[in-house]
C-alpha cells in the first residue's frame, strides 16, 4: 500500500478528518509531511482526542527504531484497541514484548513506543499486511466513532 492509498482509504470513511501538516499552517515542523486521522463528523479538529491512526514519514525523537530515515519508508500507526492488539501480538499491551525488529517491513507489530497503550504499527504495508491494515484501520475508526458518540451523545450521522 502506498501512503496515498492509505490516505484514500481512511479519508473515505464517514466522518473522518484527515490532517496533513504543512509549512505555514501553524503546525509543529516535526509533523510536516505526516498524516493524522480523526473521527470528527463536524470537520473540526478535536481538542482532547488523539487520532485513531497516523502515517509518519520520519523518525521522531525517542522513536527511531523503525528506521524511517530509509528511502521511501513510512509507518502507519493504528489505535485498533486491546482486542486487536492481543490478536496480532499474542499478548496484552502492557505485557513485556518479545524481541521483534520494529524496522521489519510489511508486518503488523506492536508500536515501538505506544505499544504499551495498545497501538499497532506497520512499516511499509505491502501484500502481506494490506488486508490487515485495512481491517485495523476500520476497527480503529469504529472505536473512535464509538468514543465520539458516547462523549457527545450523538450518533455522528
Amino acid at each position: 500500500m502506498t501512503i496515498d492509498e492509505i490516505i484514500g482509504f481512511a479519508s473515505g470513511l464517514e466522518g473522518v478528518l484527515t490532517l496533513q501538516p504543512r509549512p505555514g499552517d501553524g503546525s509543529p515542523e516535526i509533523s510536516w509531511g505526516d498524516t493524522f486521522f480523526y473521527y470528527s463528523p463536524t470537520g473540526d479538529v478535536p481538542k482532547a482526542t488523539q487520532p485513531f491512526a497516523t502515517i509518519v514519514t520520519k523518525n521522531y525523537p525517542g522513536d527511531e527504531s523503525s528506521r524511517l530515515e530509509r528511502p521511501d519508508t513510512f509507518r502507519v500507526n493504528i489505535a485498533a484497541g486491546k482486542e486487536a492488539f492481543i490478536q496480532w501480538t499474542g499478548r496484552a499491551p502492557r505485557e513485556p514484548a518479545a524481541d521483534i525488529d520494529p524496522s521489519i517491513l510489511d508486518t503488523v507489530i506492536a508500536h515501538p513506543v505506544y505499544g504499551p497503550v495498545g497501538w499497532l504499527a506497520i512499516v511499509n504495508p505491502g501484500r502481506r499486511s494490506e488486508e490487515a491494515a485495512r481491517g485495523l484501520l476500520r476497527t480503529a475508526y469504529q472505536l473512535a466513532r464509538s468514543r465520539y458518540e458516547r462523549r457527545t451523545g450523538s450518533t455522528g450521522s
